[in-house]
């Protein structure tokens, strides 16, 4: 017998049919990255390297010895690895660091600790914290169009080191250090100690000046609700200067979110584990919810293996104390972590054990001597394709172009893409502070720009013309 279906409006039955369905029908099905991982959450054993041997858990997880033990040579280097570094690597490090190397070496003991020894070659930390020279692109190690800052985020300074960039957000660079240095680091201009490539710009003003100078803009101008307190790294701050300038920052009835910037909290989680530290945290985080503020931490983690239980139970302290959010803005680097296996072993890392957000991955900025880093926008459109449908909608990251005199822009906004000479168009919707009284702002196309490496041979002969036009000029001029 049929079902029937509920009285109809004028009283009568109807003897239609009740729609069915078969259920049992879906099933897990084979995937081209597999859930659930194979990658533990442990702490790697650091007396397992040779120059760690005989330290002890109390030196490990002291803050000032991880910070006093950093490695600042490529002899330290040697001497923590001991016989896994070969004679070859050794020269490999040494020469990009006389003639490539945009950063110094500074690699804290932690960081060190989460690198491969068996396979350092072949290493994602490694291959980012300490580059080799046989790893960058020999005939492009540097974009035509390449920059010291690539975002040129000084020409928009409201003060020194205060960057106006978006309409309602600004950076404030409280410091030129951090307590380990990327060699990808998109403030190499002023970040870090001299190479020998680099002399670094160095801030004019005092301190203090600076930062009181910061807070006196951001008083004036109630545009501004949103503060990334970044460097350098906040972590180089002393806790309770941090501290004292960031209640006033909260005091300003204009602001609404406060983010802190720092690597440490992976390169050196101990020093978030610290109790003045923690008193100082827990400072803010009890200011932000009396002034109703949204305070958060975000971090900078590349690859899987630096998601360890040290990291995340200082995630957790942070966590518990009342931040928002702890949430990671990792860069993407060729031979680091960009297949979609790499990123998605990162993401769930990240989310499963370390509970930290995956929130952006950056397109490597276009410094000197990164181009063996870069992604296409192609290649990076490609990525974002693969990792969708596997996280959890907040917690699948964003890949962005962070483009010059634009900002932050999702990879699959380009006005137009010449994938020939690797140039891709942007717009924007608002204007920065330089722009107030350029009437073409907003309708102007601003480009960014491929790898060389990356392009057809059409392409790269573009600019290899390009630059023997440039070097004509130059000789013209001389």
């Amino acid at each position: 017998m049929r079902d029937v279906s509920e009285n109809t409006t004028d009283g009568s039955r109807s003897a239609q049919a009740r729609p069915k369905r078969d259920v049992g029908k879906a099933q897990a099905s084979e995937q081209p990255f597999e859930y659930p991982l194979k990658r533990e959450y442990v702490e790697p054993d650091w007396k397992r390297l040779p120059g760690y041997a005989n330290v002890t858990r109390e030196e490990w997880e002291s803050a000032k010895w991880q910070r006093s033990n950093s490695v600042k040579t490529l002899a330290e280097f040697k001497r923590v690895f001991g016989e896994h570094v070969g004679n070859e690597l050794c020269e490999d490090l040494e020469r990009d660091q006389r003639e490539r190397a945009t950063m110094s070496m500074l690699i804290p003991p932690n960081m060190m600790n989460t690198m491969d020894e068996q396979n350092l070659y072949e290493d994602p930390v490694r291959r980012y914290m300490a580059p080799a020279f046989s790893e960058r692109d020999f005939d492009w190690p540097s974009h035509p169009m390449a920059t010291r800052d690539s975002l040129h985020e000084a020409d928009m300074w409201a003060v020194e080191g205060l960057t106006h960039r978006y309409p309602t957000k600004v950076l404030a660079e409280m410091i030129p250090t951090c307590p380990q240095y990327c060699g990808h680091c998109t403030r190499m201009d002023l970040v870090g100690t001299d190479t020998s490539q680099i002399l670094k710009y160095k801030f004019e003003m005092k301190q203090q000046d600076r930062w009181d100078a910061m807070l006196d803009y951001l008083a004036r101008t109630p545009s501004v609700r949103d503060v990334v307190v970044s460097g350098g790294d906040v972590a180089n701050v002393p806790a309770k200067r941090l501290e004292e300038w960031v209640l006033k920052l909260m005091d300003l009835p204009n602001i609404r979110d406060v983010r802190l910037a720092t690597k440490a909290l992976v390169a050196v989680p101990q020093h978030f584990l610290q109790d003045d530290l923690l008193k100082s945290y827990a400072n803010i985080a009890k200011r932000a919810r009396e002034r109703e503020i949204d305070v958060a931490v975000h971090t900078h983690v590349n690859s899987a293996q630096q998601v360890t239980p040290l990291f995340g139970k200082a995630v957790r302290a942070l966590l518990d104390m009342g931040f928002r959010d702890v949430r990671n803005q990792g860069v993407l680097l060729r031979g680091v972590n960009t297949t979609p296996k790499q990123i998605l072993d990162l993401c769930f890392m990240l989310v499963d054990h370390a509970k930290v957000i995956p929130y952006y991955f950056y397109m490597c900025d276009m410094i000197p001597n990164a181009e063996h880093w870069r992604l296409s926008v192609a290649e990076t459109q490609d990525l974002q394709l693969a990792i969708m449908g596997y996280l959890p909608g907040f917690a699948t990251p964003r890949f962005l172009c962070d483009v010059a005199f634009v900002g932050k822009r999702w990879v699959h906004m380009p006005s137009s893409y010449d994938r020939e000479k690797g140039i891709s168009y942007w717009r924007k919707n608002y204007r920065t502070g330089i722009e107030y009284d350029d009437p073409e702002a907003l309708t102007r196309e601003y480009p960014a720009y491929d790898p060389v490496c990356t392009l057809p041979e059409a392409g790269k002969a573009y600019w290899r013309e390009f630059l023997a036009s440039q070097q004509g000029e130059a000789h013209g001029s001389a």
